[in-house]
């Protein structure tokens, strides 16, 4: 019996394969084995033109909200815009892209929770910014999981380039709790080039880092977390966005607004369904 394929790759002795038709599935598949993957975010021109100008004043109205660049150059926050959708909700729609969404729930079991949202720029003239350094968005943790605890979906603004500091990353490093060593990260560092439009996705647990900018131009992104509903968000967003801020159920839930911490017994109590 000949056990040779005629379509696809050649291979004998596999009784069980893996299945990727749609550019989801795909992707779903490459951060499972990988750690990363690279998806069309589905924007046309006028629609990134229009995420660039809204990137461009939240910026500006971020710096001038809280005490001008140079403040926030002294705590190395110059380079990040920290939750623009609550003020602009082109950012919220881009958070609830419904591709990166889809992916989380294939990815993320039970639902996923929006942890952060953060504009960032990569400066030119290879300056040094607080994402170049190598880290996982779980930071601080030497372990693995069977399966991911939260996904990292990095908007590209702009296209990330080998000149202008394309992110890095290393190829499965989130199967292996220690940081590789020095020769491994030389050698085996990966730059992610990726067209304006689409979304680096990520499992958070995989180590990776900002490349140098060489270019004379800010390379900008938006970037998002979304993990199980166990881990704390970055910023406590029912808090900062306000109860009335949405009444959609599902839009809600993303938001963390079902995971809130009871601030008191009677509030928890109050919280917990009724037995039928």
């Amino acid at each position: 019996m000949n056990t040779l394929q005629n379509d696809g790759p050649q291979r004998y002795g596999v009784l069980e394969q893996s299945q990727s038709t749609n550019e989801v599935e795909k992707t779903c598949e490459s951060v499972r084995q990988l750690g990363y993957g690279v998806i069309d975010g589905g924007y046309s021109r006028e629609q990134l033109g229009m995420l660039a100008s809204a990137f461009d004043r939240a910026q500006a109205a971020y710096a001038a909200g809280h005490g001008g660049v140079d403040a926030l150059r002294s705590i190395d926050e110059h380079n990040t815009i920290r939750l623009p959708l609550a003020n602009d909700p082109v950012f919220l729609e881009l958070a609830t892209n419904s591709g990166i969404l889809d992916i989380c729930s294939r990815l993320i079991s039970g639902y996923a929770v929006l942890n952060q949202q953060n504009g960032i720029v990569n400066p030119p003239y290879g300056k040094p910014y607080n994402q170049g350094a190598w880290h996982r968005d779980l930071p601080y943790q030497h372990f693995v999981s069977s399966r991911p605890l939260a996904i990292n979906a990095l908007f590209c603004l702009d296209a990330f380039t080998l000149e202008n500091g394309a992110t890095m990353v290393l190829p499965a490093s989130h199967r292996q709790e220690a940081f590789p060593s020095d020769h491994f990260v030389t050698t085996q560092a990966l730059p992610i080039a990726a067209p304006a439009g689409s979304f680096i996705v990520l499992d958070c647990m995989v180590f990776h880092s900002g490349g140098v900018n060489t270019t004379a131009r800010p390379r900008r992104a938006v970037n998002h977390v979304y993990t199980i509903p166990l881990i704390r968000q970055q910023i406590d967003l029912p808090r900062a966005l306000g109860d009335d801020f949405t009444s959609d159920s599902k839009l809600r839930r993303l938001l963390g607004y079902d995971v809130r911490q009871p601030e008191s017994v009677a509030e928890y109590l109050a919280a917990r369904p009724k037995k039928s």
